[in-house]
Formats: structure tokens, C-alpha cells, sequence
């Protein structure tokens, strides 16, 4: 079965994967994981975005391949965008990275504390 069949089969619903086998090895692995939040995407929304990866983010292509307007194309990204949880790729500094700027004379003492006040 691949991603496309379950995400058919399971309509949205929210699922765990309980098995998981490489191919190959004979080497089976058990327990519950979480599918990555692309795979929980309908089978259709995996295919646009995937698209959109492949015309690198050009929307002109977007529209091109799917023969919609730019509207359409904004509004199901943007839908799309909405399912999806985003990964904070520049997390808040913690305390101890703050205190080592501070050591290092990259910041001052006023610096570190209104960061430290920031991150609570």
C-alpha cells in the first residue's frame, strides 16, 4: 500500500502507524508513530504540493499545470498552509545560550537581561 491509498482510505481521519519494516532486511520495528503532517495530507494535496516544490515555488507554473487562475492557486496553498504546523526555525535562545553570549562579550549585561525577561 502506498501513501496515496491510505490517505484515500482514511478520508483525513487522523491515524498511527503501529509497524514499520525496511525493506529488504527482515527488520520489523513496533510501536506507534505518527505520520509526517505531509503524509496526513489527502492524497490530491500531496500531489500540489509536491508541484509546487518541483516549479520551485512559481505559481505562474502552478496555474500552468493545473490550468486554474492565480486566485485558486493562492487559496489552496493557503488552505493547505493552514493544515500544516509549522516548525519554529529560530526557537527563542534559552538561558544558558544568553549567559554564553554574555561571557563571550557579545552582548551586554542590560542586553542579556531584557533577553532573558523576553524569553519567559
Amino acid at each position: 500500500m502506498d501513501w496515496q491509498e491510505l490517505t484515500d482510505l482514511t478520508q483525513g481521519r487522523p491515524f498511527v502507524v503501529e509497524r514499520v519494516r525496511l525493506v529488504g532486511s527482515g527488520v520489523a520495528i513496533e510501536g506507534e508513530f505518527e505520520p509526517p503532517q505531509l503524509a496526513r495530507l489527502g492524497s490530491d494535496d500531496q500531489v500540489f504540493v509536491a508541484a509546487f516544490v518541483r516549479s520551485h515555488g512559481s505559481i505562474k507554473e502552478m496555474e500552468r499545470i493545473f490550468g486554474v487562475s492565480y486566485p485558486t492557486v493562492k487559496s489552496r496553498l493557503k488552505r493547505i498552509a493552514e493544515a500544516l504546523d509549522f516548525v519554529d526555525t529560530a526557537p527563542a535562545p534559552t538561558g544558558a545560550d544568553i549567559v554564553d553570549r554574555l561571557q563571550r562579550g557579545e552582548i551586554s549585561a542590560k542586553e542579556a537581561l531584557d533577553e532573558l525577561e523576553r524569553s519567559r
